[in-house]
């Protein structure tokens, strides 16, 4: 392990790696089920969901791992998931497996972008200015994710959002639980996250905030796997339905996944050079996802918390893809870990994520408007991929008319106008 994954060439110990490791897989476990729960609005029973986003994680975090030597951690996306589920099966009309149908061709496109020198195109001709904003308005994004699932707001009929009850007991706990893990986190304790979700688990147990009358050992059915399992459906492949379907993938993984690894591979683990390998091993998981009966994964940025621990390398990946096939066997207790000791890790990786806000020139209001709008509708639209597009239209628009046309690129007059067809396309 030490030869392949260049453990001591990345300054790194295998225990400093597995404690990233079980880090990032209890701060990402809950996509195990969110993700299920989701999908199965589209008509399929859940549990077979449940084995589906096991088996697509595993591959996808086994990928990564031996691919690009990254500790990511690959996961079906959420959002992704929404659009595959209400836009594409509920709306579009294609049943679920013509739908995955879609996830297979979705990832051989995002493969061929990979795999030629349109990645690289895409990346340098990108702003630097988008690429922060991108990342910052995805820390924004996770933190709200944080503060909505630890309770601490609510939405309101009047003010869309509100501060939560606070003699509310399971707010109190929350708060409880975001001041010590902040502090075991400033005060560089090793496995930090890992302790605090340990003992919130085990805090939660004793005040009754999780109940363990549900927990009921069984194995899964797989039988009923089969109904998904390399059950894909080209039935409406000439449809325009179908290509409208794998155009909205492709744009929403491609452009989500660029904007997710200029965060964690570039900023985090300041290895840029890493990057390709790591955006083809996550195409070749988008194309297994189709194949294992789920939605399209990303660079999930519940990864960014084994990072935060010490994470340098693949076996942080490796270990993380081990666990994770285990919880086939363990979904009940999984399921035990409350939103409230979560919540507290996404708050403070969102912290982490919006440190690159320096690094826009504010000054210049070509510049300044489009990042702006970028960073704040990720979050305000809870759609990451809308913020981007949003960014992308006024940041061409903005510099097309302050006569600033040298700025920009080719590839960004076309990504403009792909988002513009985008969001037109979603509207109808």
């Amino acid at each position: 392990m030490n030869n392949f994954f260049k453990l001591k060439e990345h300054n790194t110990t295998f225990k400093t790696e597995a404690i990233a490791a079980f880090t990032s897989f209890f701060a990402a476990v809950y996509i195990i089920i969110v993700n299920a729960s989701i999908l199965s609005d589209s008509g399929i029973n859940e549990e077979p969901l449940i084995i589906a986003t096991i088996f697509a994680s595993f591959v996808g975090c086994f990928l990564i791992a031996f691919l690009s030597n990254t500790p990511l951690i690959i996961m079906p996306g959420m959002g992704i998931n929404a659009l595959f589920t209400y836009t594409i099966v509920l709306t579009m009309n294609l049943n679920y497996n013509e739908a995955l149908a879609s996830v297979v061709i979705s990832g051989l496109l995002f493969l061929l972008i990979s795999v030629t020198p349109l990645a690289k195109i895409l990346d340098k001709s990108i702003p630097n200015s988008l690429k922060e904003s991108i990342t910052i308005g995805i820390g924004l994004f996770i933190t709200f994710l944080g503060l909505q699932k630890g309770g601490i707001i609510t939405s309101d009929a009047a003010t869309m959002v509100k501060i939560s009850d606070l003699s509310n007991p399971r707010v109190v706990f929350f708060i409880f639980m975001l001041f010590l893990t902040i502090i075991l986190f400033s005060k560089n304790i090793k496995g930090s996250f890992l302790i605090s979700i340990i003992v919130g688990t085990i805090l939660a147990i004793i005040f009754n905030f999780v109940d363990l009358s549900t927990v009921n050992f069984t194995l899964p059915n797989f039988n009923a796997y089969n109904e998904i399992f390399f059950n894909i459906d080209f039935g409406k492949f000439s449809t325009v339905e179908f290509w409208i379907a794998t155009f909205s993938l492709t744009l929403v993984i491609v452009f989500e996944n660029i904007g997710l690894l200029h965060g964690q591979v570039s900023k985090l683990l300041q290895a840029p050079e890493k990057q390709n390998k790591a955006l083809r091993a996550i195409a070749l998981s988008n194309i297994a996802c189709g194949l294992l009966g789920t939605s399209p994964s990303v660079s999930t940025v519940e990864g960014t918390a084994g990072i935060a621990e010490g994470g340098k390398t693949g076996l942080t990946s490796f270990i993380c893809s081990l666990l994770i096939l285990l919880s086939l066997l363990f979904i009940p207790f999984i399921s035990l870990i409350p939103n409230e000791v979560i919540a507290p890790i996404l708050v403070i990786i969102g912290s982490l994520m919006i440190k690159g806000i320096t690094n826009i020139n504010f000054s210049d209001v070509s510049e300044a408007i489009p990042c702006f709008l970028t960073i704040i509708l990720i979050p305000f639209t809870f759609s990451i991929i809308d913020g981007i597009a949003f960014g992308f239209i006024s940041y061409t628009i903005i510099k097309f008319f302050t006569n600033k046309r040298k700025e920009i690129s080719p590839a960004v007059y076309l990504t403009s106008l792909v988002f513009l067809l985008y969001l037109i396309l979603n509207s109808i």
